[in-house]
């Protein structure tokens, strides 16, 4: 007797742009003009400057200016090889083992940032703090500052490096993804916002802010518009930009600031380009430009940073960013939902957050965040939609806190990628997703033994994105 085959595999957590959206007709022609003109192609194929590639940092400066409603200054930025990369520099540039005292996550977490906060000497001093329908929790992060500041004590002065002239160690570094987070899909209220930078300026912390959704938003249910005529909700300032706007702290006499935007284009053209940006203060950019990497390679990603200056000056970024890139997502979101809306609420017990800011009909990014009640574990649901669907789905423990997973559990919970496979295949893989969910419902013990009888999965799924 013929064995039946397995379906086809479906990926439900890959957090990749599709193929369909990476904008490779777009880097030809830009690559094309660039390498056309020796005025252009020669700077861009030397070393560059620390700070990065000058007409990129002055466009994305209008842009950046437009879109968040700020002045334009080059100065606060400073071009990375990538959102990742940056914070690596970041790191090595702002913080030190022996004085910065901890790296406070909001928890559900981007998992995959964790090794890279250890990288730089903080194994075992990653602590999670949780969200509410707001965004951060700012009460409990302060009380857990406040409680470690009082066990520590004072600041010890023996660092093992030497800020120097251009850059500081912050005691505390807060990393948060404030618009359409990273699993859980929320964006922080303005309240919480200002409330996180002044706090952060009364710890003498670094709020790192992944904003690598701002520009991939849309109404829920509703006519997709350019930015220029997005609502309020769609365009929050960043809290780099709240920041600013308080003016220097007293405990920040040479105005590095207390929070940073770190940005990307691997969302809006894919993230082979490997090109990104930190915007803060001048002093904070200038700074990261400083990081030893940095400066012995004379700018990262110099080649592609001139490809993306021509992409910004003539609007051709924002247009497909506006004509190609959003309406698939909303398309594929809304999909998403409908299929959720159909195979797993009606089974019970199963919610999704339908908007990314509480009371607004907005959403963004490229996560859904489903949360399971009555005792369902997540984990033995996705081991079952592996094993026998053929579905990879994120259980909530793959965006604990890594050290700290006791204080924030999320058994219950399971992140799903609209982002990556095809149309038809999100809908399948809800629907096969929803057949294991009401198996497992029926008898959840049996398959808490059949998976401890088969043991622990491949953890090599936390390497997605």
């Amino acid at each position: 007797m013929a064995t039946q085959s397995p379906p086809k595999l479906i990926n439900l957590v890959r957090g990749w742009p599709a193929p369909s959206l990476l904008a490779s007709e777009l880097l030809s022609s830009a690559a094309q003009q660039v390498l056309s003109d020796p005025a252009v192609f020669v700077p861009a194929l030397q070393y560059g400057p620390d700070p990065g590639y000058q007409p990129l940092r002055e466009a994305l400066a209008d842009w950046l200016g437009r879109h968040y409603n700020v002045k334009p200054d080059p100065e606060r930025i400073c071009i990375s090889g990538g959102a990742s990369q940056n914070l690596a520099c970041i790191l090595q540039s702002f913080t030190d083992p022996a004085y910065t005292r901890a790296i406070w996550m909001v928890a559900p977490c981007y998992h995959l940032a964790c090794d890279i906060f250890k990288d730089s000497g903080f194994e075992g001093r990653l602590r999670a703090f949780p969200e509410d329908e707001e965004g951060v929790d700012l009460e409990v992060l302060e009380e857990s500052i406040r409680k470690l500041e009082e066990e520590q004590g004072k600041p010890q002065n023996k660092t093992y490096k030497d800020a120097g002239k251009y850059r500081k160690h912050y005691r505390h570094v807060i990393y948060v993804v404030p618009t359409c987070a990273n699993p859980s899909g929320k964006t922080m209220s303005l309240s919480r916002r200002t409330g996180l930078v002044k706090l952060a300026r009364k710890y003498d912390a670094l709020v790192v802010c992944d904003d690598v959704y701002d520009c991939l938003q849309w109404p829920v249910g509703g006519e997709l518009k350019p930015p220029s005529q997005w609502p309020p909700e769609m365009k929050l300032p960043r809290l780099c930009d709240i920041d600013l706007a308080m003016g220097a702290a007293e405990n920040d006499p040479r105005g590095f600031g207390h929070a940073v935007s770190n940005g990307s284009f691997s969302k809006m053209v894919g993230p082979g380009i490997r090109t990104g940006w930190v915007e803060g203060s001048p002093a904070f950019a200038y700074g990261v430009a400083q990081t030893g990497s940095t400066k012995s390679g004379g700018s990262p990603s110099q080649f592609c940073a001139a490809m993306m200056a021509r992409l910004i000056s003539s609007g051709e970024l924002e247009d497909y960013l506006e004509k190609t890139v959003r309406p698939a997502l909303q398309r594929r979101h809304a999909l998403m939902m409908d299929a959720i809306h159909r195979y797993l609420t009606p089974l019970g017990d199963v919610k999704v957050r339908e908007s990314g800011l509480l009371g607004a009909r907005t959403y963004g990014g490229y996560f859904v965040w489903l949360t399971l009640a009555g005792g369902v574990s997540a984990r033995v649901v996705a081991d079952k939609a592996l094993r026998d669907a053929n579905v990879i789905v994120g259980s909530g423990d793959m965006f604990q806190v890594h050290g700290d997973e006791e204080r924030l559990s999320f058994d219950g919970a399971i992140r799903l990628t609209f982002s990556w496979e095809s149309e038809e295949d999100i809908v399948e893989g809800v629907r096969r997703l929803g057949d294991v969910i009401r198996k497992v419902k029926e008898d959840p013990a049996q398959w808490q033994q059949e998976q401890l009888a088969r043991g622990e999965r491949d953890d090599g799924l936390m390497n997605f994105k």
